[in-house]
């Protein structure tokens, strides 16, 4: 952010919270603002749409914002145009902050806030020029999604998997962890976790996390029904196999909103087809089946796979036998 008439300070201290941008009482008085009754609102354009809520009031209770309400970025033309006669410009780093956009704005603008860490956009040079110092404020708000602290948790299956990511989940802080399984998990309950029904699970979780074998009762487990019962705002994740989701019911309920949003180490079939609809979603993130894709894990898996053989060849038990 930037700011004239002002002493030339630290560059590179970036963390500033939004509520910076309100002008101080002296800015105001030097726009002829007064603090009994003023004259006119600082004015402030908003270089994108998609800015969080929260910010936008903070700034509309004190200024006249006018908000740039198309999906793709400002043109340079139509910036040069708006941000005459500003006060304040509320940009982002696909926007370039240099002397033209400075002699277009003119001398009422006062502040410039970039919703970002890096500054390469911002001529500093230019804005020091004139006794003004630049800061930063956090980065924008594209790609966010939902912490996994104060959530609720469900887990379709406790096996070694299952019971995997509730001990590394822990860690996290979520406020609820509810699991689904073919029978009670004492070392599951031991940290925590809540033995439910399916139905309640799905209904109360904030992250529905798979990671159940393929048998023929989890087939298609998770279709239009099961995704019904979900909360709006609930995330989906499947790390167990492809089969136990009806692909079809998930893009429906992705595509429609009855769900948030899907992460999916597996699919079926695998690799999907470059036409799949699923690839076309922006909210379904799809990664190619790794979730052992370590050298170590690998390592392990072959390891254990021929300590498996070895034992049956040798008439003993099997470290990891199925049936």
């Amino acid at each position: 952010m930037w700011h004239r008439c002002q002493p030339l300070i630290n560059a590179r201290r970036f963390l500033l919270s939004f509520n910076t941008l309100t002008l101080t009482d002296t800015v105001l008085q030097r726009a002829g603002i007064s603090a009994m009754g003023p004259a006119r609102r600082p004015t402030v354009l908003v270089t994108r749409q998609d800015v969080a809520k929260e910010a936008l009031d903070l700034l509309t209770d004190k200024c006249d914002v006018e908000v740039w309400n198309e999906d793709k970025p400002i043109s340079r033309t139509a910036l040069l145009q708006k941000i005459a006669g500003k006060d304040a410009l509320f940009c982002l780093v696909t926007e370039k902050v240099d002397s033209e956009l400075l002699d277009a704005a003119g001398s009422s603008l006062k502040v410039i806030g970039t919703m970002s860490v890096g500054y390469d956009h911002i001529d500093i040079s230019q804005c020091t020029k004139s006794g003004e110092w630049a800061k930063q404020a956090w980065s924008p708000t594209w790609m966010c999604g939902s912490e996994i602290r104060g959530s609720t948790v469900g887990i379709v299956g406790m096996g070694n998997i299952g019971f995997g990511i509730l001990e590394r989940l822990k860690a996290f802080k979520a406020s609820k962890f509810l699991y689904f399984s073919r029978g009670h998990k004492p070392a599951a309950e031991a940290l925590g976790a809540q033995f439910t029904r399916l139905d309640e699970l799905l209904k109360l979780s904030d992250f529905v996390i798979a990671c159940c074998a393929l048998t023929p009762e989890t087939k298609g487990l998770f279709n239009k029904e099961a995704f019904s019962m979900m909360k709006s705002t609930a995330t989906f994740i499947n790390i167990s196999r492809g089969q136990v989701v009806d692909q079809d019911a998930l893009y429906e309920a992705l595509s429609s909103g009855k769900i948030r949003s899907a992460g999916l180490d597996v699919m079926t079939p695998e690799p999907l087809p470059v036409d799949d609809p699923l690839l076309k979603l922006p909210n379904c993130v799809i990664l190619p089946h790794i979730g052992s894709a370590a050298t170590e894990t690998r390592t392990a898996m072959a390891v254990l796979t021929a300590q498996n053989i070895l034992a049956a060849l040798d008439g003993i038990s099997m470290p990891a036998m199925v049936c």
